[in-house]
């Protein structure tokens, strides 16, 4: 996000962001900086990523609703909006299609925002992450212990990218993996790269706020993206800007009979019920304290 262009004699900037609040309906149990059990971490990783890369492929094949909502606030009072619903659906030849069934005419400027394109790349590809095998060379992963999800117990994995190449934007954070289907169940972090004027040169800024993905069980199966909240204050050259994220997706839905998901050389048939793990309530409003950020303090209200 960056603050409007008002003219080349305004600086342009982007508030950093960090998580203050996040609505976390499963109990967390503490970080326990236990080594794995029966496996190296690294040998998590490898089969985590294989069935990340698995579930990524499965994904495509599904229907689903986007809600991104953007607000900036001023104590309780909303001073600008951004509002998206899109509905991802797939032509009769499997290719990708966005249908917007609302889109109302963004204020978020009248709360001194605007989204720039960083911004639209991470509301379809950042926030929602997923870490396959070919992704996994390109990104620093540190195992740093087990905690309990609610019903669920995970592996938690710090990362950063190794390298920033070209445009092209990468996660930074942690993540929770369960250890029965090895594949991440939520995410806390920031999506990367940022532009800062450092050396206060006047230079155009672009900064991200850090975010909380939970994911769902689909079809007993399937850990999909459910849930992204962001809740910070953006703090400005020119004043602290309050802003809220929240993004759902909605109403997953298989679609073509005769779809087949393989792996290792398989078709994955339908599990068995299990018991899945809460998501937050959609509402704005988080009943508990969030997740401990990996490593700065959110800000104090």
């Amino acid at each position: 996000m960056r603050l409007p262009f008002r003219g080349p004699w305004f600086l342009t900037a982007v508030a950093a962001c960090a998580i203050a609040a996040s609505p976390l309906a499963a109990q967390e149990g503490p970080l326990e900086n236990n080594p794995p059990k029966g496996a190296t971490s690294e040998e998590i990783v490898t089969r985590f990523s294989a069935r990340e890369k698995l579930f990524k492929e499965a994904r495509e094949h599904y229907t689903y609703r986007q809600d991104i909502k953007v607000q900036t606030r001023d104590g309780d009072t909303v001073t600008g909006e951004y509002h998206e619903v899109f509905d991802v659906l797939y032509d009769d030849k499997g290719r990708h299609i966005e249908n917007v069934v609302f889109a109302p005419q963004s204020s978020l400027e009248q709360g001194g925002l605007s989204l720039d394109q960083g911004d639209v790349q991470d509301f379809r590809n950042r926030l929602p992450f997923v870490l396959t095998t070919e992704e996994v060379p390109e990104y620093n992963i540190l195992y740093v212990g087990q905690q309990a999800e609610d019903q669920l117990h995970c592996y938690v994995f710090d990362i950063a990218p190794k390298a920033i190449v070209g445009k092209k934007r990468y996660f930074q954070g942690r993540i929770w993996v369960d250890d029965k289907d090895f594949q991440i169940v939520k995410t806390y972090g920031q999506a990367v790269p940022e532009i800062r004027d450092t050396k206060k040169k006047g230079k155009e800024e672009h900064l991200y706020p850090k975010f909380t993905t939970w994911r769902e069980q689909i079809d007993n199966q399937y850990w999909f993206p459910t849930y992204t909240r962001a809740d910070d204050t953006l703090r400005f050259k020119t004043g602290d800007i309050h802003i809220r994220e929240i993004v759902k997706y909605e109403d997953y839905k298989r679609f073509g009979s005769s779809v087949k998901i393989l792996y290792q050389g398989q078709e994955v048939q339908k599990g068995e019920p299990k018991d899945q793990k809460p998501v937050p309530a959609p509402d704005d409003k988080p009943a508990q304290k969030p997740d401990a950020a990996p490593n700065p303090q959110p800000p104090q209200k």
